[in-house]
């Protein structure tokens, strides 16, 4: 059974929508943070289908350092909210704006 690259950029298209309509839709921050992270694990599966496609390792060597800049994003990000919620005892997205 062969998948082709059809196959893959639906699966990654749908990774990415979900994380989408969770960034654009949720209002916990938590779920924020995970939302973009599925943006970005929509992104790297279609840079390896590309890669695959073509016989080319540029697209993994990419799709690697995007799950670097991932987890720096994510720490960095966590870091802000922990300080957030001691700063305002709630991690409610419409809290920001205070």
């Amino acid at each position: 059974m062969n998948i082709t690259l059809g196959e893959f950029l639906l699966v990654s298209s749908i990774l990415f929508s979900i994380g989408f309509f969770g960034v654009l839709l949720r209002k916990n921050l938590i779920v924020v943070l995970m939302g973009i992270e599925m943006m970005f694990a929509g992104v790297n599966l279609a840079l390896v289908a590309f890669s695959r496609y073509f016989h080319l390792m540029d697209g993994m060597v990419l799709a690697f350092f995007v799950i670097i800049a991932g987890s720096a994003q994510v720490a960095a990000g966590l870091v802000l909210l922990v300080c957030f919620y001691q700063h305002s005892g709630s991690i409610s997205a419409d809290d920001l704006s205070d």
